[in-house]
């Protein structure tokens, strides 16, 4: 998705003549802009995983709350049909659980890069050469990510914790 932008940024040079320097530095806007509305794909796709997956548990109750009253009344025939669609509903949950945890981590590895590269394009604009930080900066950035990091990997053990439990895992 953002590979444009990473060649637009690897391509850039302080030795380009402004002709060729405004050029790629539209291309590069251009790049972000189609990077932009790549993130707002991956943003819709989540929606849709996330509603699909509240009908699917909305489902899956119904079908065990069915399968409560067929038992109350002892109707085993409804119960075994209740059951066996219990068990499709289950495996789609899961399914569309995993499938919300995958779509979520892309989109959170989706919007830090984006950030990145915007970051890199406004030092560009800017007039500081790609790459060209100071030391101190990128210790401090460095410092900021692995916190932003770990904070990251603590909420997805924290999920996956929580969706081997629903699994029975």
């Amino acid at each position: 998705m953002f590979e444009p932008l990473r060649d637009a940024l690897r391509g850039f040079s302080t030795r380009l003549d402004p002709l060729e320097r405004r050029a790629m530095t539209q291309s590069m806007r251009d790049a972000l802009v189609h990077a932009k509305l790549g993130l707002n794909d991956v943003r819709a796709s989540l929606a849709t995983t996330s509603a699909r997956l509240a009908s699917e548990r909305a489902e899956l109750e119904t079908v065990r709350r069915r399968q409560g009253l067929a038992a109350q009344i002892d109707d085993q025939e409804t119960v075994a049909i209740a059951e066996r669609f219990a068990v499709q509903h289950q495996e789609r949950v899961a399914m569309l659980e995993s499938k919300q945890m995958v779509q979520q981590h892309e989109l959170s590895l989706a919007e830090r890069e984006y950030e990145d590269m915007s970051a890199e394009l406004r030092l560009i604009l800017s007039g500081v050469a790609p790459g060209a930080r100071t030391t101190a900066s990128t210790a401090t950035d460095a410092t900021g990510s692995a916190d932003v990091r770990a904070d990251r990997e603590a909420d997805a053990d924290q999920r996956l914790a929580a969706l081997k439990r629903r699994m029975g895992k």
